[in-house]
């Protein structure tokens, strides 16, 4: 079970992970895309960190749709539109809820998926964000049907997710401003993929999962 206060927290430590993370997100950005990834994320859940103590005492499909709205206008580039469409997708489907079952944070992954899809139009190999969070998906889906718990099984998931993100590494970009690069895209890991590990990485430390405390290059 993970409670409304435990979204809270998990969504108030990622600030810090990702300015932790802001120059290497933004190295990575740097290779294949615009070199603002990290900067626009840090601005984002900077600004997110502003509204959460609105939210306090709101349930985790409010909270949701407050960091949707807040990245959705304070991102640039496209993780603002994707990543507001991945907390907006969230807040739709946990409106009302104060606890997360198992079975809701299957569905968690689910939307998350959705959103991404929804917004960007990827499929797994096209060197984006999807090809770390799909994984993650499926692994946490199939450890939860094997009968393990939420934190046995978000642990599987932040190891898919992190070879996910490392397996963009030889892909072809074929999406976003890293497409127009093509074969130069090869070789370089991708800065979306990257932080959505960061941020499953941070729930998995505020769920007490065991997991790596830092993202090194």
């Amino acid at each position: 079970m993970v409670t409304q206060q435990q979204i809270w927290h998990w969504l108030q430590s990622v600030t810090a992970v990702i300015e932790e993370n802001k120059d290497y997100l933004t190295e990575l950005d740097a290779a294949i895309g615009d070199a603002d990834h990290g900067i626009n994320m840090s601005r984002g859940f900077q600004k997110v960190l502003t509204q959460l103590p609105s939210v306090f005492d709101q349930d985790i499909g409010t909270i949701f749709k407050t960091v949707s709205m807040t990245l959705i206008s304070t991102v640039g580039g496209a993780s603002g539109p994707l990543y507001g469409t991945l907390f907006l997708k969230l807040s739709a489907a946990f409106a009302g809820k104060w606890e997360l079952t198992d079975q809701d944070m299957v569905m968690f992954f689910h939307a998350a998926v959705d959103g991404i899809v929804t917004r960007g139009k990827a499929q797994l190999g096209d060197k984006t964000m999807l090809d770390a969070l799909l994984p993650a998906s499926e692994a946490f889906q199939d450890a939860i049907v094997e009968g393990l718990t939420t934190e046995k099984a978000l642990e599987v998931a932040i190891n898919a997710a992190e070879l996910g993100m490392k397996n963009t590494i030889p892909l072809i970009a074929k999406k976003g401003r890293a497409s127009y690069l093509g074969e130069r895209s090869i070789n370089h890991q991708d800065p979306g993929a990257t932080s959505v590990y960061l941020l499953l990485l941070t729930l998995g430390q505020t769920l007490n999962v065991s997991t790596p405390m830092t993202l090194t290059s």
